[in-house]
């Protein structure tokens, strides 16, 4: 996640000087939270989030049993770890669910942040839970907004209620009635932006929250904007009374002090992390997990959850079985890369891997994961026969000279992947006898 790189990199820096300094003293910690302090700065966090996450992690890390401790470097770090897991929130905060169906999610923000997108992402969300969603289109003054929210509903596979440029407050409590007659359970309102916070957009958004029952209004944010994030959440909280913030853009290249800040500042949780383009792209924001990640501690978590979505359980026995009878074919190996691409490709799952990207101790480049290398892989499996995927040894000069020319490789390129599926195999079998292997 390119949005705390920066951050990260900078922590892992300081906290490695502690770490070999083995014993610490009392003005060395604060030498290093001074270090800490020009850090969140850095990455546009809120100067008075800032100092109070300092001050709050100096108080724990100055303390005898600390000081003391056969590991100090280790114990900062792990204060520094729930600290910054505080900051954001400590669990994760989930939607609501009205008693009374359907619930109503309003989405607010400015214009620019992404937010009829995330509508159609949310939408594709819930559906994977077994929601009902109906997506109302009450932003009637941007050109082309309504059949963007068609667009973003037909992906995701939920209906869309318009009324083309009508008013937003009628368009919205008949799109709750519509919700209501044919069985929807939740209700999601695309509302208007402004480029700039105006008393017309309060105004409207505020009459819709007296017109029907919302019991959630989520702000969605643009994190490339910083600080500025954070100002537009605390203006729109202020007369909205928002429920959450879903930030956009997290996986651009920005700093990350919007995502450290805002709970801080509005006291509002941040409930999504938009992470891609794709509709798919969208995560339940967990401050444990997002805080272990920014200090290069991993997030096995999140990596779990994204195979066992990626790979059903009745999938996941089936190559269980092909490893442990040694019948693994190139077939298998070419499916791997369908579940790998489901999963986020191979640079989002060794993000997430302990010590890997971030602030790991290991940095990911762009040499370490050829994604064309994936796809130059793939195409000289396609290239191969039906029984030549299920019998790699059958593979001559002859049938290679062939399979690089149908891939647009060399034969070089097709001997080292009949390489490395041999030793994939040849690992497999070494691994056979584990119990609850999983290829992941």
């Amino acid at each position: 996640m390119a949005v705390f790189s920066g951050l990260s990199e900078k922590l892992n820096h300081i906290f490695s000087k502690m770490t070999k300094r083995g014993k610490l003293t009392e003005l060395e910690i604060k030498q290093a939270m001074r270090e800490v302090r020009i850090a969140l700065l850095e990455a546009d966090v809120n100067l008075q989030v800032a100092k109070d996450f300092i001050a709050s992690v100096s108080e724990k890390a100055v303390g005898q049993d600390i000081l003391k401790s056969l590991s100090p470097a280790q114990q900062v770090i792990k204060i520094v770890n729930e600290e910054l897991t505080a900051l954001m929130g400590s669990t994760n905060s989930k939607l609501v669910v009205s008693s009374s169906l359907p619930t109503v999610i309003m989405m607010c923000g400015l214009q620019g942040a992404g937010k009829t997108t995330l509508c159609g992402k949310l939408a594709l969300h819930l559906k994977k839970q077994g929601k009902k969603p109906l997506l109302v289109a009450c932003d009637v003054y941007r050109p082309a907004a309504i059949e963007q929210l068609k667009i973003v509903g037909e992906k995701a596979g939920a209906e869309v209620f318009e009324k083309g440029q009508g008013n937003p407050v009628k368009i919205a409590s008949e799109g709750v009635e519509y919700a209501e007659r044919f069985g929807f359970d939740t209700v999601i309102v695309d509302t208007a932006g402004r480029l700039h916070i105006d008393e017309n957009l309060m105004k409207e958004l505020e009459d819709i929250t007296k017109t029907i029952r919302v019991d959630e209004i989520l702000l969605t944010v643009d994190s490339m904007t910083g600080q500025d994030a954070v100002n537009v959440a605390k203006t729109f909280n202020e007369r909205l009374a928002v429920t959450g913030v879903v930030l956009t853009k997290l996986d651009g290249d920005t700093r990350g002090g919007a995502c450290l800040s805002i709970k801080a500042v509005t006291g509002k949780p941040i409930k999504f992390a938009s992470v891609g383009e794709k509709l798919t792209d969208l995560e339940p924001f967990y401050p444990d997990r997002m805080a272990s990640r920014i200090l290069g501690m991993g997030d096995v978590l999140s990596l779990i959850e994204k195979a066992q979505e990626a790979v059903s359980e009745e999938q996941a026995v089936k190559l269980e079985k092909k490893f442990r009878e040694n019948a693994f074919t190139l077939d298998d190996y070419l499916e791997q890369f369908a579940m790998l691409k489901k999963m986020g490709g191979a640079r989002g799952l060794m993000e997430m891997l302990p010590g890997m990207g971030l602030g790991g101790k290991v940095k990911i480049s762009d040499k370490d994961i050829d994604e064309k290398k994936i796809e130059r892989t793939k195409a000289i499996i396609l290239s191969m026969t039906k029984r030549e995927r299920f019998d790699p040894s059958i593979i001559n000069y002859s049938r290679k000279t062939r399979i690089a020319k149908g891939s647009g490789t060399t034969v070089q390129d097709v001997n080292q992947l009949l390489k490395q599926f041999d030793q994939t195999k040849q690992m497999m079998k070494m691994m056979r006898n584990r119990k609850g292997f999983f290829p992941f």
